[in-house]
């Protein structure tokens, strides 16, 4: 294959991060970021549809995230039950989006994981934009996870060990479309994210940038960097 010139990205990736050390640089309470940084999340949004991008999938909160202090957690509980909620109530807003959340999601409080699945229902029949929240999530716990469902179907006989392949393993991983372009704030390294679906996406690094501080300018410029860029699949 030969290597081609890139469009706009179907598919976009991004590891939130840096909520925290913004808020500290305003003398905020750390975790007040978090609020700041959901309110860039509802921008990002609104600057994929103005480019027709088809899917994007946030990491928004991982399994070790459950470690912070509790007066963090409690906070960002409270806070994605009542965005979560209040995005379900806003029908024009989410009329043409698909929101699915990826990840062990049943780890969250009641509230919480309710709000989740309200939202998703909501919209499951939405189009064309989808919307993928990371929450929860893990790269190796995806793996795992995919694992241990394979397994299962094997052991009832639905799945000949024989015909374990790529696709098959897809197929049982949270999320079924691989990113062409994962964008970065903060820091430089992918911490989980997608393990299994990013091998072969582009990648851009923004360690400079705290997500609350990534303005439409900066997501522009990746999009055009992507674009500059060759894919060659490993061809």
């Amino acid at each position: 294959m030969d290597a081609v010139q890139n469009s706009v990205p179907k598919h976009i990736g991004i590891i939130i991060d840096g909520n925290r050390r913004f808020a500290k640089q305003l003398m905020l309470k750390p975790w007040k970021g978090h609020e700041l940084g959901y309110e860039k999340v509802k921008r990002v949004l609104e600057w994929c549809k103005e480019i027709n991008i088809k899917e994007l999938t946030l990491y928004a909160f991982s399994i070790e995230n459950f470690d912070r202090p509790k007066e963090e957690f409690d906070y960002l509980m409270n806070l994605f039950e009542k965005a979560f909620t209040q995005l379900r109530k806003e029908e024009e807003k989410i009329k043409n989006m698909r929101i699915n959340f990826i990840g062990r999601i049943k780890m969250f409080p009641r509230e919480v994981y309710d709000a989740m699945t309200k939202l998703m229902d909501a919209t499951k029949n939405n189009v064309p934009f989808i919307v993928n929240f990371a929450m929860a999530y893990g790269g190796r716990a995806e793996i795992i996870d995919a694992v241990k469902k394979i397994a299962e179907q094997v052991k009832e006989g639905k799945v000949n060990i024989e015909n374990i392949n790529e696709e098959l393993f897809s197929k049982n991983t949270y999320l079924h479309s691989d990113p062409d372009l994962i964008i970065r704030t903060s820091e430089s390294r992918l911490s989980g994210f997608l393990t299994w679906q990013s091998v072969y996406s582009e990648i851009i690094f923004l360690p400079n940038k705290l997500w609350p501080e990534f303005e439409k300018e900066d997501f522009l410029a990746c999009i055009e960097e992507y674009k500059n860029r060759q894919r060659r699949f490993g061809k």
